[in-house]
């Protein structure tokens, strides 16, 4: 998202700001109502792929889907425990649902059942569920990297999108997903760290970046660009 449309905002804290970013402002759409869900806010595509899940919710698991609510669905701030890393909700991109008007405990391994119903129509959909990340998040969905890739081939973003990156083209700070998870497992084995694999690049993972690049004698830039990535797959086979 961040090669695609730019940050959304200049500042983050742990609550909730509007974006300010024009390229992102511009694609944001709101819904007075979404299927069973009130004040929806979101990028154009998130919304419309909502929309299409819901659908199928409802069709597939009519008492869930008139159990469901939501806490939001745009919120720029950090992912929360973090200082750096930028959640997917500050683009409008990722959502936390309610059942009964009650959220999900988040981190305690546990899922309320209702979300174990609907959580394979939201994959299919091109969703992650949070109930697999490093904390449990069961609250949580969110649009996957390979969704959003598809979103800017599609030109859903319009004039707003940059370049659309290559999966092996260069992880920077802010990054997320499965291809970043990838990268601190390998540095852990590289550098005899241990990192968190959340799937985060954050200030951690761009100091182990860092550290194996001073160590290969590679150029200082903290980011894992096509060569450092190449040295660390050498150093780990």
């Amino acid at each position: 998202m961040l090669s695609l449309l730019g940050n959304p905002r200049g500042s983050y804290s742990e609550d909730c700001q509007w974006p300010t970013n024009p390229r992102i402002t511009d694609l944001l759409v709101r819904r007075p109502s979404l299927g069973p869900l009130e004040n929806i806010t979101g990028l154009r595509p998130a919304v419309a792929a909502l929309e299409k899940i819901l659908d199928d919710i409802r069709t597939s698991v009519p008492h869930v889907h008139a159990a469901l609510g939501h806490e939001g669905m745009l919120c720029a701030r950090f992912v929360r425990g973090s200082r750096s890393a930028i959640s997917n909700h500050s683009w409008g991109t990722a959502i936390d649902l309610t059942l009964e008007g009650k959220l999900d405990t988040r981190g305690d391994g546990k899922t309320q059942a209702g979300l174990l119903e609907i959580y394979s129509i939201f994959n299919a959909h091109g969703f992650f569920w949070g109930a697999a990340f490093s904390t449990e998040d069961a609250m949580h969905f969110e649009a996957s990297d390979e969704l959003i890739r598809q979103w800017a081939k599609d030109g859903a973003f319009g004039k707003a999108a940059g370049r659309i990156p290559a999966l092996g083209d260069m992880l920077t700070f802010g990054d997320r997903g499965k291809v970043v998870e990838e990268l601190q497992v390998a540095l852990n084995l590289a550098l005899a760290f241990d990192l968190a694999p959340d799937g985060i690049f954050g200030a951690q993972t761009r100091a182990a970046v860092l550290e194996f690049q001073r160590r290969k004698g590679l150029p200082l830039t903290g980011e894992a660009d096509t060569a450092t990535r190449a040295a660390l797959e050498e150093a780990v086979s």
